[in-house]
């Protein structure tokens, strides 16, 4: 079959050919004059009449009223589609590739299979919607498309749904970022993963090549996007549910939920269009980490309504209440003394919770961890997940409280104290702690004793525990006061050692001389080490030389004894004093120099009697003058 051509003038039937106005204007003709008046010229007769090869050859010419006559049938009868008007065709013959579809138009036009893969039932006879794509290719030939009238007519059905909310049936073609790709009407529509389901989604891929229903949601006309939603449809038919639901919850009501979402502090349970939460301290009686211990996603489980606000928009749930509390099903046989087996849930710093039973814990406190009054912290004795055995020291049903100790499982060390640290016994003993006047020392597990800061050394100046061990150091105690009742224990240090002030008593006694240097200069004067143990203090006055000037750190000079206190570890000591005793003793030797001088010029009493009876001579001489 040869595919009809299309005049080069659709508006001029003058340029038509014999094999294509023939057919085609008598077919108008018929319908143009089947109800016309009988004074109308007969289109059949006048083509029968028409001598074509003359026409065409210019030789016959053609009345212009006949043809104009015939132009307005033609425009009449035929389709004459604006552009984007979508029209019903025909498919009158069907091809290898292409399909002839019928229009009703002044020629046939054609489309490519491949427009109708998704009807692989097409056959002639069927009619389709169509779109004049090309009026007249390089062939004269009309080009119609099934896809875009389709796709003009799918907008207008989606449109139309979004303007009218009704709900439209898609595809799920495949997966995309973010979401789903649907097929509705032939157009592609976005299905965001949070509009598939009012529940959290986890496989996507279980939705792909589904056929569901949804409602548009949002258009957008410049970009030709649409979106549509499932969850809007879900979510007025649990809307529906909820109301029905609230109106019935009361406290103490059981239902039954489907795990929707967990997380650390809880978990959200759907009742059917309504939400509730149970926290996690309310999911078991025994102490959980996380709530995915006790439940899974989707699982089905019967809870019980706590409470709830006033409008029930917030509803408590619990799953424990469900069961018998444990406590009450505690065996009477357990009882203070006893001895539990457990296994430690959880750890803070001032003790350890033991789970005796499923749902039961009692406390150890750290007190109770060792017989040591030196507390530390619980994480030091125990640790999450051990397995211990502790004795039952406190009870109370009614309260739901026990607390355990450990320490009663050894005996206690201050039984036979005084026996193993007798006063005045030395022993070894590590440093487990310091404070600002002294070191606690641990002898053993249990027998701490303390060391004041004045019983570390004999000779060092210690202004804190620090500048003189660490934690951990080991040191030689002696025992010096044992107090039994009170469970206390004074250690020193230094009386493990000679005390070297007793031979310094007499190197350093008052008045002994000893060369050093100024080691430092202090507000009051300055100090001079005279050896590793011996510090003694200068005053500012006692620096002064004998040129007037004072000693300088660094400088070495000779210096007297001038104070030595045992008791109380104090020495001063004096430069000036020395030069100034030389200085007295050449004042006291001048002295006596003098005094001698003065007896050997004293006059005796006759030279006294003499030099009077001189005098007198003298006087009565002068008289007689």
């Amino acid at each position: 079959m040869r595919t009809p051509e299309v005049p080069r003038n659709t508006n001029s039937i003058q340029h038509m050919s014999e094999e294509i106005i023939k057919p085609e204007v008598a077919k108008a003709a018929e319908a143009a004059t089947a109800d016309a008046p009988a004074k109308q010229v007969d289109p059949q007769e006048f083509l029968e009449n028409f001598d074509w090869e003359k026409y065409e050859e210019g030789i016959e010419r053609v009345d212009d009223s006949k043809l104009k006559e015939f132009e307005d049938l033609v425009t009449e009868n035929f389709v004459d589609t604006a552009d984007n008007e979508v029209v019903e065709g025909k498919i009158t013959h069907l091809t290898d590739r292409e399909a002839i579809i019928d229009i009703n138009a002044k020629s046939e036009g054609v489309i490519s299979l491949n427009e109708f893969r998704y009807n692989p039932d097409l056959k002639v006879g069927d009619k389709v919607d169509v779109l004049i794509d090309i009026r007249e290719d390089k062939n004269g030939q009309l080009v119609l498309s099934h896809r875009k009238a389709r796709t003009i007519k799918a907008w207008e059905r989606i449109n139309n749904a979004f303007d009218k909310e009704e709900v439209v049936t898609g595809f799920v073609k495949c997966r995309t970022k973010g979401g789903m790709i649907v097929d509705v009407f032939g157009i592609e529509a976005f299905l965001p993963g949070s509009q598939i389901d009012v529940k959290p989604i986890r496989d996507y891929d279980a939705y792909v090549g589904k056929t569901m229903e949804f409602k548009v949601v949002k258009i957008n006309q410049e970009f030709k996007n649409v979106v549509v939603s499932h969850k809007a449809l879900i979510e007025a038919d649990i809307e529906e549910q909820k109301k029905e639901i609230i109106s019935q919850l009361e406290k103490g009501q059981v239902l039954e939920g489907i795990v929707k979402n967990i997380t650390s502090y809880g978990v959200f349970i759907d009742l059917g269009g309504v939400d509730g939460l149970v926290h996690i301290t309310d999911l078991s009686w025994s102490r959980i980490n996380h709530p995915s211990e006790v439940v899974e996603l989707d699982q089905k489980l019967n809870v019980v309504i706590l409470d709830f606000d006033d409008n029930k928009s917030r509803i408590q749930l619990g799953l424990k209440q469900l069961e018998k509390h444990p406590w009450d099903a505690l065996g009477d046989e357990i009882k203070v003394g006893d001895k539990v087996e457990g296994k430690v849930v959880v750890i803070a710093d001032y003790g350890a919770f033991l789970e005796v039973a499923e749902g039961v814990e009692g406390l150890i406190h750290v007190s109770e961890m060792s017989w040591s009054t030196h507390l530390r912290s619980a994480q030091d004795f125990v640790n999450v997940g051990d397995k211990l055995e502790a004795v039952v020291l406190t009870l109370d049903r009614e309260d739901r409280k026990m607390s355990l100790g450990l320490k009663q499982l050894t005996p206690d060390p201050w039984t036979d104290i005084t026996s193993k640290y007798p006063v005045g016994s030395r022993h070894k003993g590590i440093v487990r702690n310091y404070t600002n006047f002294g070191v606690f020392v641990e002898l053993e597990e249990g027998i701490d004793g303390l060391i004041y800061i004045s019983d570390l050394s004999w000779t060092k100046k210690i202004k804190h525990p620090s500048e003189f061990c660490s934690v951990g150091d080991t040191l030689e105690v002696e025992v010096l006061e044992l107090d039994v009742d009170g469970r206390k224990l004074s250690l020193g240090h230094k009386q493990t050692q000679e005390n070297p002030w007793d031979k310094y008593e007499g190197e350093f006694a008052e008045g002994t001389t000893h060369t050093a240097s100024i080691s430092e200069i202090v507000d009051k004067g300055a100090l001079v080490e005279f050896n590793a143990d011996i510090t003694a203090f200068i005053p500012q006055r006692h620096l002064e030389k004998e040129d007037g000037k004072k000693l300088v750190r660094g400088e070495e000079a000779e210096f007297k004894i001038i104070e030595f206190n045992k008791d109380y570890k104090r020495v001063v000591a004096s430069h000036t004093a020395i030069f100034r005793e030389a200085e007295q003793r050449n004042v006291r030797q001048q002295a006596r120099k003098a005094a001698s001088a003065a007896d050997e010029a004293k006059p005796t009493l006759g030279d006294a009697n003499e030099q009077l009876q001189a005098l007198k001579d003298k006087m009565e001489a002068a008289k007689k003058k």
